[in-house]
């Protein structure tokens, strides 16, 4: 089981958690939400839990509960700039179907 960042991901990533003044950890999640089921939230890692995964690429620590690896195993988490807008893209191969936004999934 693994999540991978790409070079631009990390990098991002690296800068946005410096600037914040956090660690270099965060927590990768899923939800209920959007039309097709699911969505994905990152946020800093509050504490973690025994329930937890720790994975690592590229000097980041990513953590997921071990409940939401289904819908998360094999990831890759990109970084894409398009004109002014910047985005972390989720490149998923367990995704069945997913949303004309893009926003929402369903495995």
């Amino acid at each position: 089981m693994s999540i991978f960042l790409t070079q631009k991901a990390a990098a991002y990533l690296i800068s946005f958690l410096k600037k914040s003044g956090k660690s270099a950890e965060l927590r990768l999640d899923v939800k209920k939400s959007g039309c097709s089921g699911m969505s994905y939230v990152v946020k800093y890692l509050d504490k973690i839990k025994d329930t937890d995964l720790v994975f690592e690429d590229k000097g980041i620590k990513i953590i997921v509960d071990s409940k939401n690896i289904k819908y998360l195993n094999g990831l890759e988490l990109d970084f894409v700039k398009n004109g002014l807008n910047k985005s972390l893209k989720f490149n998923n191969p367990n995704i069945k179907e997913k949303c004309g936004c893009g926003l929402s999934f369903n495995i």
